[in-house]
Parts: structure tokens; C-alpha cells; sequence
């Protein structure tokens, strides 16, 4: 037997085919969930608003200039195309980029007007458009409602319960204000063209053409924060069509069609502007350097010119004579040369100077300007610029200190500390040059200090008058250069297909995978329900538990009572349960046949905890002892709680506890019943020690003197599982029923009597399972006789059985349902 016990002991305690039928058994459950889920899917798909998606194609393509030569070097192209691409796929993602975006579309107002469900998007679906003036605090995040009385005149106004601070963002400083608003209604008419000035909003209502107002439509608008619109927009997808290609889709995704068509194309505008402006970088810097500098030797000419004819008309000489004049030519070309080689070397002064106390280059004076083309100069100056001008646009998507900064940063030291080494050297060379100039022009001085005073004097302003026109022609020519330069530059982007609607685009609500979802949740949720209980249940549900708890024979399972005392084979014979009660009195004879019992037989009836039903079990046993013509006697032993009087109508003044104190004689406790063959001893008045009156030798006279007049004595003892008086009884009986009740028993009740069983303390004892009822609603009784090969079928209201019990009408679908939700 221990060995039994063990093996019982470390078996696998979850029943699997259980838990399925279990499932089956709740299939109300799982139907009301589904209905539930299915339900809140359908309710979200018909709400959601449609998503749609819009997309664009550009291509970032290398547009050399026509115009581009060694000496209009006002261009650069550093990096290739590859570099073109990644910056404007950098660019088209920033926050500065997206910024410019939202400020010229003014995204930052919301149009909404009322849909089935809820509020829509209704961006160029209203008869107005504003135009807001964002020089002016805007209230956020709150709606002003907008309806039109005809196409001209509107109302304006908003609404609160009770005063209310608003937060309010001028959109040219994006400095955010407060406003308290006192409670109530704000409305005021206004018409389509008219500035309106509030504390709240200023702007202008202009008609939009494409859609006709309809007097009383409500419309709303709402202004956001500008930077949590820039925010949503910077997430839009632009990716290459295929690795390494210069080709680049735009995606965006939102609820109004035509609101990122219009974005999608705005940002490519933007971008091939900017894109412009940083390839006409050297040509519209050098202009500017060009303009300042043509008016200073425009001034500069028109002095040394009035100086000139004011010499002429006093000296009253007006050329210069032969010999003057070929020293005035040859001295006007080594003052250009000079002017020229000058013009240079101060340009790499200024330029190694910038270089090395600067950090921000993008304001390096192009060297086509100072009439440079050494091709390493003009390169390493082209490299720098756009590496700085590449840096400058990193800083508004990345911090400072990452690590692109760096690479930048290390390549442009790069360029520097070559570009610095070819300066040293070109300076070197045009100080050679410069001194052979010098050297030349002192030459020829000495020569005209032999002319006469006036012809001296005349060719030293005609020198001065040749320089000033000769760098004021220069410098024309160098802005007809630049000019022509930047009229010939066109953006390196180019529009392949541009965002358009036409039709379709729609990419969600995804009603399928909502649905999906209703029927994964809708299932799982009462799998795990039916899971979690079955797996933290504690009680006797089902037959199988009690295999797997104890090893204690299953003797015999009694179905629920159908009426509501404790007298149900008397007053229903022919009920399945009276059936089950008459199995159980097979078994136990089977018990004392194999046990070689003869004569006066004993039972006793006890179980874990009080309300298990072995006074009901011991009742009814003993009744259908009786029934079958053997002398019966239940007897009350249950000292503290008395119960078995009230269902026989008798009282329990006089019972055991008068006999075991010698009050009384054995014959005056013996009380008769309605049923022929049973007699009672209840336990009479509750006494002090019951304990004590249970262990005395005149409880063995008392079972001695039963067993000489009675076939069967039943003893209804005190629950086990509460006091120890039933171990003390046991002795005294041939077999014992142990009572669990189905749904009523906590599993680890089995412990104690389990211990008992196994120490060999507790022998002849089996387990009767009362209050059972299938899961099909049907009620059993079976008999399993010792062990569990013996015993009867069971009754109910099929066909089995027909005839020999009374039907037991079903329950209804109703009842069964709401059972579901029972607890159990």
C-alpha cells in the first residue's frame, strides 16, 4: 500500500483531458467572448479614420554649369553626386528643413469638420482658408468653431464651462504665452478678406474656390505647437531606389490626401531652393564683395579723373610727349602687374589669417575675386566651404559632439593643412614677383624725374588715373562673370513624378488584423480564465482528482439532491440517487463478504469538514438498509452538533450521551421511526467532554448490546478532518466511508487522513463522493464496490435506466449559461 501511495503521491497532477472537457463545458463563455471581441473590433474599424499614403520621386543629378571655366571658378562640385544625395536625404529629414516646410504651408493650423463617427481632417475641404499672421500669438490646442451665414459673413467662437488660462505661440518667435480667458461664450461675425484682430487669433479668412460654403455647416480650426508639427513631419520616409542610386522616394502618411500632396511637393521645392543657394554660394558672395568694391573705385576714378583735367586746364598741357608717353606705357602695365600681384598676396594673407583663427568657413572670399586659378588653391577653398556649409546643416539634426561632426571636423583639418602649405608657397613666389616689379618701376621713375616738371607731373596722374581704371574694368569684368555664373545655375534636383492624388493611397484602418486580433483575444482570454481556474482550483471537481490526491478506494458517488431534506430515498425511491445509495449498500457487503464478516455489521460515516453531507449519506444508507428488511439503527455520535432528530420528527433529549453517563438504559434511548426495520439513537444534550465519553468502556457496551439486536449499525461520527473522536470510533466499526463533497472539498483536506492511511492508523476505510453532478447537467449514483471493480451503472433522464428511476427534467440553455458564471 505505501508503495501505492508513493506512486500516487509523484504522478502529474493536471489533468489534460479534463481541462478540455472543462473547455467544452464552458462554451457559453467562449461564445460571449468572441461576441465581445468581434463587437469592439467592429466598433473600432467603422471609427477609425482611413490612413492614407503619398509618395514622390526626385532624382539628385550633377548639373555641371556651361559657363563653368578655370578662371570663373564660382562653383564647386566636392564630393560627387553620392555626397549630393546623402545630404539631401539628411536635409529632407531635418528639423531646419521641415521647419521651412510647415512655416510657408502654415501646418501648424488644423482644419476639422464633423464626420460620421468623429472630427476629420478636412484640409482643402473647407469654403475658407486662413491666413494666419504669424508675427502675432495664436491660441493653442483649443477649437474655434467657424459657420458660415452665406458665402461671405461667418461666426466666430469658442466656448468654456469655466475660465480657462490658454497657452498662445507667436509663429515668427516661437515664444509661447498665456492667456486667461474668462468662462463663457465667445462669438463674433467677421467676413471673408477682413483682418481680425482678437487676443486669441489674428489672421484673414480668404475664400477657397474649389469648395462652395453651405450656411450653417459648422467647421473648426486648431492651432498646434510648431514644434510638435515639425516633429510629426521630420518622420517622413526617403529612401533610395536602390543602393547607390541617386534616385530618392518621398513617403508620407497621415488622414488627408491632398494635405501631404501639397507637403510632399513643398518640401522638394524647398530643398531644390536651398539646394540652388548652396551651389551659388562663391557666385553670390563674390557679387556682393564685388558691388562693395566697384563702388569704392568708382570713387576712387572719379577723384584721380577731376584731378587730371583740373592739371590739364592749369598747366595747359594735355599729352604727353613722345618720349613720356612710352615710359607712361610701360610703367602702366608694371602698375597693373603690381596691382595684380598685390591683389593676390593680400588675398592669401587674408585667407591664411581666416583659416587659421576660424572655426565657421563658409564665408571664405572665393579666389576667382583676387584673380587667382592655381586649380589647388580654388579646389582646397571649394572643399572647405562645403564642408562647412555640410556641418552647418547637420547641427539642426544633430548635437554637437556626435560622431559625423567629427569625420567633418577631421576631413576639413585635412584640406586645411594642405591649403595652408600651397598659400606658403604661392606667397613666396608672388613676393619674388612683386620684388621684380618694384624693381622694374624704380627704373623707369628714374627716368621720369629727367622730363620736365609738368610733363612729371602729368604722367604720375595719368599712372594713378590708368591703375584706378584699369581695377574698376577688372572688377566689371568679374562681376559680368559671376553674374553670368549664377544665372547659368540650375538646382542638382530634378522632379521625376511628383505627389499627386489619384485615387487611390489608402493603406489602413487594417480592419482584417482587427478582426484577427478579436479572434485571438476573444478565444484566448476564456482559454485563460478556464486555464487559471482549473489550475489554482483546490476543490473536488471531478472523479479523477481523487485518483490523483489519495489512495484511498473510491467507493461510491451520490448525486445531488433533489429535495431538500436529508430523506430522499424514502421520498424518492426510484431517483438516481436513491439508485447510487443502494449501490453503495452492494459495495459495502462486497467490503464484509471479503473481509469474512458475518453477523451484526458496523459503519462509519465521517468526511474532512463539517457540511461534506454525512449525516445525509449516513440517513439515507441506513434507510435503504432498512428498506431491505435488515434490522437498522443509525446512531448520533456527532456529540457536539446534533442532527440526525429533525428529519425523523423525534427529539434529542434522551440519546448516546445519556447512556455513556449511566442516566439512562439502552431500551430508553432507542427511538422507532416511520420506517419499519430503522431505529435512532441521536446523540442527546451536548455534553462538556465529548471526547472522553467517546473513548469510555461504555461506548463498547453500547455497540456490543446494538450488535446483539441489529443486522446493520451506522455511525454518524464528528468530521475527521476537526476533531480526533472518529479515530477513537474506528475500532469500534468493520468499515468506514470517508465523505467528499464535489465542489465542496478542498483537495488538501486529503492530507491528514492520507498520513493515517499510509501509517497503516486508519484501515477498511473508502471515499464516497457526494453532491456530484456531471458536467452534462446530469445526475449520478454510482457503486464501485472495494477497490474499484465492483459496483452499479447510474440513472438519469436518457434511456439508459428508463423506467427504473424518475426523469429529472434538464436544465435550460438559460440555466446552463448562467452556471457558466457561477461559482463553482
Amino acid at each position: 500500500m505505501n508503495e501505492e501511495f508513493e506512486k500516487n503521491e509523484n504522478q502529474v497532477t493536471f489533468d489534460f483531458k479534463g481541462f478540455l472537457l472543462r473547455l467544452l463545458h464552458h462554451w457559453p463563455l467562449f461564445l460571449v467572448s468572441y461576441f465581445i471581441a468581434f463587437g469592439i473590433a467592429y466598433y473600432i474599424n467603422v471609427r477609425k479614420l482611413p490612413i492614407y499614403i503619398m509618395e514622390n520621386t526626385i532624382s539628385i543629378k550633377d548639373d555641371q554649369n556651361p559657363f563653368f571655366t578655370s578662371t570663373t571658378s564660382l562653383t564647386f562640385n566636392w564630393g560627387g553626386t553620392t555626397d549630393k544625395v546623402n545630404t539631401a536625404v539628411i536635409s529632407l529629414k531635418s528639423r531646419s528643413h521641415n521647419e521651412k516646410v510647415v512655416e510657408r504651408l502654415q501646418y501648424y493650423t488644423t482644419y476639422l469638420r464633423d464626420g460620421k463617427y468623429q472630427q476629420v481632417n478636412a484640409y482643402k475641404q473647407t469654403p475658407f482658408m486662413v491666413e494666419v499672421d504669424a508675427s502675432k500669438p495664436q491660441m493653442l490646442n483649443e477649437q474655434i468653431k467657424v459657420v458660415f451665414k452665406d458665402s461671405v459673413n461667418f461666426d466666430l467662437s469658442f466656448a468654456f464651462e469655466n475660465g480657462k488660462t490658454v497657452s498662445l505661440q507667436n509663429y515668427t518667435t516661437k515664444e509661447i504665452s498665456t492667456l486667461f480667458i474668462d468662462a463663457g461664450k465667445f462669438s463674433q461675425s467677421f467676413k471673408i478678406g477682413e483682418q481680425i484682430n482678437l487676443p486669441f487669433f489674428s489672421g484673414t479668412f480668404v475664400a477657397n474656390p474649389e469648395v462652395v460654403s453651405q450656411p450653417g455647416t459648422p467647421y473648426y480650426i486648431v492651432f498646434k505647437n510648431f514644434d510638435g508639427v515639425v516633429q510629426r513631419y521630420a518622420g517622413i520616409r526617403v529612401d533610395a531606389e536602390s543602393k547607390g542610386s541617386s534616385v530618392l522616394n518621398m513617403r508620407l502618411t497621415g488622414n488627408n490626401k491632398a494635405e501631404l500632396v501639397d507637403y510632399l511637393n513643398t518640401s522638394v521645392q524647398v530643398l531644390s531652393e536651398n539646394m540652388l543657394d548652396r551651389k551659388n554660394l562663391f557666385a553670390t558672395k563674390t557679387i556682393k564683395f564685388i558691388d562693395s568694391s566697384l563702388a569704392i573705385k568708382s570713387a576712387e576714378l572719379s577723384t584721380v579723373e577731376d584731378e587730371l583735367n583740373k592739371f590739364k586746364n592749369k598747366n595747359a598741357i594735355f599729352d604727353l610727349e613722345s618720349e613720356g608717353t612710352e615710359i607712361n606705357s610701360k610703367l602702366n602695365e608694371l602698375d597693373l602687374r603690381k596691382e595684380a600681384a598685390s591683389r593676390e598676396l593680400n588675398y592669401y594673407n587674408t585667407l591664411e589669417n581666416y583659416l587659421t583663427n576660424r572655426t565657421d568657413y563658409r564665408d571664405v572670399p572665393a579666389p576667382s575675386v583676387a584673380g587667382i586659378s592655381e586649380a589647388s588653391v580654388v579646389s582646397g577653398v571649394g572643399k572647405i566651404i562645403a564642408l562647412a556649409e555640410q556641418r552647418n546643416k547637420l547641427q539642426y539634426s544633430y548635437k554637437e559632439g556626435a560622431p559625423i561632426f567629427n569625420d567633418i571636423d577631421r576631413q576639413i583639418n585635412a584640406v586645411k593643412s594642405v591649403l595652408l602649405e600651397n598659400i606658403r608657397s604661392s606667397k613666396s613666389l608672388k613676393n619674388q614677383e612683386l620684388s621684380s616689379i618694384n624693381r622694374d618701376i624704380a627704373k623707369y621713375e628714374a627716368e621720369i624725374r629727367k622730363l620736365p616738371k609738368e610733363q612729371q607731373g602729368l604722367l604720375n596722374i595719368e599712372r594713378r588715373y590708368n591703375l584706378s581704371q584699369g581695377a574698376y574694368n577688372l572688377f566689371l569684368e568679374k562681376r559680368s562673370e559671376a553674374g553670368l555664373v549664377k544665372a547659368a545655375n540650375v538646382s542638382d534636383v530634378m522632379v521625376i513624378d511628383s505627389a499627386k492624388d489619384t485615387g487611390g493611397g489608402q493603406i489602413g484602418p487594417n480592419t482584417q488584423l482587427n478582426y484577427m486580433m478579436a479572434a485571438l483575444l476573444g478565444g484566448l482570454l476564456p482559454f485563460l480564465f478556464v486555464f487559471l481556474r482549473v489550475f489554482f482550483d483546490t476543490k473536488i471537481s471531478k472523479v479523477k482528482d481523487l485518483e490523483r490526491i489519495t489512495p484511498i478506494p473510491l467507493l461510491g458517488i451520490i448525486g445531488k439532491s433533489p429535495i431538500d431534506n436529508n430523506l430522499v430515498v424514502l421520498q424518492k425511491p426510484k431517483s438516481a440517487i436513491a439508485e447510487g445509495f443502494r449501490a453503495l449498500r452492494s459495495s459495502l457487503q462486497f467490503i464484509y463478504k471479503k473481509q469474512g464478516i458475518t453477523g451484526s455489521k458496523t459503519v462509519l460515516v465521517t468526511s474532512s469538514v463539517s457540511g461534506e453531507g454525512k449525516t445525509f449519506c449516513s440517513i439515507n444508507l441506513a434507510s435503504v438498509f432498512a428498506l431491505s428488511e435488515k434490522k437498522t439503527v443509525l446512531v448520533g455520535l456527532d456529540l457536539r452538533k446534533p442532527k440526525i432528530f429533525g428529519d425523523f420528527n423525534i427529539n434529542n433529549e434522551i440519546g448516546v450521551v445519556n447512556f455513556l453517563i449511566n442516566e439512562t438504559a439502552i431500551d430508553t434511548i432507542i427511538q422507532k421511526t416511520e420506517i419499519e426495520h430503522l431505529d435512532v439513537i441521536t446523540s442527546g444534550p451536548v455534553p462538556p467532554n465529548p471526547s472522553e465519553l467517546l473513548i469510555s468502556e461504555k461506548l463498547d457496551e453500547l455497540i456490543d448490546k446494538l450488535k446483539e439486536r441489529y443486522d446493520y449499525i451506522i455511525l454518524d461520527s464528528p468530521p475527521l478532518g476537526i476533531v480526533s473522536d472518529s479515530l477513537e470510533l474506528m475500532k469500534h466499526v468493520d468499515a468506514t466511508l470517508y465523505m467528499a463533497r464535489f465542489n465542496y472539498t478542498h483537495k488538501n483536506m486529503f492530507a491528514f487522513v492520507n498520513e493515517k492511511y499510509k501509517t497503516g492508523e486508519v484501515k477498511h476505510i473508502s471515499i464516497v463522493l457526494n453532491d456530484y453532478i456531471e458536467k452534462s447537467g446530469r445526475v449520478y449514483g454510482y457503486g464501485y464496490g472495494y477497490g474499484y471493480g465492483y459496483g452499479y451503472g447510474y440513472g438519469t433522464y436518457g434511456n439508459y435506466g428508463s423506467g427504473y428511476h424518475d426523469k429529472v427534467k434538464p436544465s435550460s440553455l438559460l440555466h446552463r449559461i448562467l452556471r457558466v458564471f457561477r461559482k463553482k
